[in-house]
């Protein structure tokens, strides 16, 4: 698959995300999918996880736990099979009331057309933070109205 190909497939997997598609966006995965998060103590939805069924586990956790103020995917990088992006995201913790961001970076590996691999890195001392107790770890959600939605 050529690298324009492969940014196209990266794009789509955002797409699914932002529009809530999770089934969409498991199609556009391997079977054999490795799913690397930051393991963090006290966020249920962190560490690795294999396969499409546990990635799909992943999404619902992470639904249950949080909500998305901005998910913003910027500058996209892609060499052959592997597509880097750079971007920021915003979420409030359901159980706290807290808000955290940070900025990300997804890398993608990709194998015959299919996502064969994500590994996210992103400020991990923020989510842990707004997972505990909330102090100092950020606005409540209802304190800043008018918040932008993923897009």
């Amino acid at each position: 698959m050529d690298e324009h190909a492969n940014t196209h497939l990266i794009r789509q997997c955002y797409d699914s995300f932002f529009k809530g598609d999770i089934e969409r966006l498991l199609s556009f995965m391997a079977p054999d999918i490795e799913w690397d998060i930051p393991q963090m103590e006290g966020v249920p939805f962190s560490g690795k996880r294999h396969g499409i069924e546990q990635v799909r586990e992943f999404f619902k956790t992470m639904d249950d736990c949080q909500k998305p103020l901005e998910f913003h995917p910027g500058e996209f990088l892609v060499q052959g099979d592997r597509v880097v992006v750079f971007g920021h995201f915003e979420w409030a913790v359901n159980a706290t009331g807290t808000e955290f961001a940070s900025d990300f970076v997804h890398s993608f590996k990709i194998r015959h057309g299919q996502v064969a691999a994500l590994h996210e890195f992103m400020d991990t001392h923020a989510c842990v933070k707004a997972y505990g107790s909330g102090a100092g770890a950020g606005m409540a959600r209802d304190e800043q109205p008018g918040r932008p939605s993923m897009h």
